[in-house]
């Protein structure tokens, strides 16, 4: 395996859940910061990922994109960082489970209401979340009665699940709901995530002053 993971992003994007599981593991990364429309578009990055989009790793002559998985993946391959219930851990079952749950109905149904499209009451058996509010009662239970979602241990679920929370309350996709918010309180606070939104923000595009 290489040394350097190579990690493409870009500040705006939710590359940032990946940042902050790189900055968890604390291995040494390549940051590669791709723009929207041109270098993510262009034939070097669709070699990498064919949909041109971020984030993606990079490891020897793995690529792995879509956040869920490079979280799991990252877990995996360092298990000393303990980012990951050991398999045979009765916790390995609610990890993934709530991982992808976050990664699947929950982004669905969150994308979905801030596009005012959410499946009309007829419809909602159609769609994989089934219900907006059922959702969201599912997600809370996912962190509630616990410090984390795998009890005491802090996983990359927690990275994958909190980062969605986070920008969910932020932007009004999810509702402020207390247990959200005393997670969210639990998980914002660790180091790896203050530093990961320092490196991210500080590749953020800098606005003109105004005269």
């Amino acid at each position: 395996m290489a040394d350097t993971i190579t990690f493409y992003t870009n500040p705006m994007s939710r590359a940032r859940i990946v940042r902050w599981m790189l900055e968890e593991i604390g291995e040494p990364y390549e940051t590669v910061v791709l723009d929207y429309g041109t270098t993510m578009k262009a034939p070097e990055y669709l070699a990498v990922n064919p949909m041109g989009k971020v984030p993606a790793i990079k490891y020897g002559e793995t690529v792995v994109t879509e956040g869920a998985a490079i979280c799991a993946y990252l877990a995996d391959m360092f298990p000393d960082r303990g980012l990951a219930p050991a398999p045979g851990n009765p916790m390995r079952g609610p990890y993934y489970r709530w991982l992808f749950f976050a990664a699947g109905p929950v982004e669905a149904a969150v994308t979905a209401k801030a596009l005012g499209l959410l499946a009309p009451e007829d419809k909602k058996a159609m769609a994989g979340y089934g219900t907006y509010e059922d959702t969201m009662n599912a997600l809370e239970r996912a962190v509630s009665g616990s410090p984390y979602i795998c009890g005491e241990q802090f996983t990359a679920a927690d990275v994958y699940v909190g980062s969605q929370i986070g920008w969910g309350t932020m932007f009004g996709t999810i509702e402020k709901r207390p247990t959200f918010l005393e997670y969210l309180g639990r998980i914002q606070s660790r180091p790896a995530a203050r530093r990961a939104n320092e490196l991210d923000d500080a590749l953020m595009p800098k606005q003109e002053p105004q005269g």
